[in-house]
């Protein structure tokens, strides 16, 4: 008895209360990653979580940045959702949930939340 209550207390602190690590801006994004390509294509939900790297951000306010993912480019806006990302460096891996938006002849993402 005492060796499956051990064993079941080192498998509780192995794997522990798993959380996704790093910070937030806005709302946690979650749900499945789709790319820069299927968002492009139109093969996505009207709200989508993208994976990529900051390559790029509005050099006065940080009030949009591009995500790069290796399928693609795409511009995040994230005035709507009330944070800006002035204080990030270029490069940042991160993760994007948000609204894909038709703005002139671009496709963009209004930002919900961001994790880096």
């Amino acid at each position: 008895m005492k060796a499956l209550i051990l064993l079941t207390a080192v498998l509780f602190v192995i794997t522990g209360c798993h959380r996704p690590t790093g910070k937030v801006l806005g709302k946690s994004p979650v749900g499945d990653t789709r790319t820069v390509l299927a968002v492009r294509a139109g093969d996505t939900p009207p709200v989508v979580t993208l994976v990529g790297t900051m390559t790029e951000k509005c050099p006065v306010s940080g009030c949009w940045f591009r995500l790069t993912d290796g399928t693609g480019t795409i511009k995040v806006d994230t005035q709507a959702a009330g944070f800006v990302v002035a204080e990030l460096p270029l490069e940042t891996k991160m993760t994007v949930a948000g609204k894909i938006v038709e703005s002139g002849d671009e496709i963009i993402i209004e930002a919900s939340g961001v994790r880096y």
